[in-house]
């Protein structure tokens, strides 16, 4: 009933919608800049996961706020400045999810995505994964690369 309630809303709402997940995640990338602890993690929901670049990194919001937390406490945070982003609201209106390219001094060309909730209302960050684009000339290289790192 719900999916189909919001079916009829029309696409004013979903680009209503569109638009407010476009400023959670702006804020999210402007609050880590900007080393906003409050901030961030204000975006975030109670079921939050980060994926980073290693494989190694997966971490729920208790793991990651304890990352997190000593550079921000030092005023240091990162800067992904993001361009060519989608987003896509579910059909009943209350999960969307993204996928994104940034820019980044350190990494260069990086790829976000992620998926966010209605949390009392409010859109709210569940899931952000970071990845490094590997051009598919350079795949076998640094596969290679990764397997003898081990």
């Amino acid at each position: 009933m719900i999916a189909a309630a919001w079916a009829t809303a029309g696409a004013a709402t979903v680009q209503q919608e569109s638009t407010a997940v476009n400023a959670v995640v702006d804020q999210f990338h402007k609050a880590a800049a900007a080393a906003d602890e409050p901030q961030y993690f204000g975006l975030m929901a109670p079921d939050f996961v980060f994926l980073g670049t290693d494989a190694t990194e997966r971490w729920d919001l208790t793991a990651f706020r304890a990352f997190v937390h000593p550079y921000f406490s030092k005023g240091t945070g990162w800067t992904f400045t993001p361009h060519d982003r989608h987003v896509t609201i579910s059909p009943a209106g209350d999960a969307a999810w993204f996928d994104e390219k940034l820019d980044s001094a350190s990494y260069g060309d990086c790829r976000g995505s992620g998926a966010l909730e209605k949390v009392g209302g409010q859109w709210k960050m569940s899931l952000y994964n970071l990845t490094i684009p590997i051009p598919n000339s350079l795949a076998k290289t640094v596969v290679k690369m990764i397997r003898e790192g081990k």
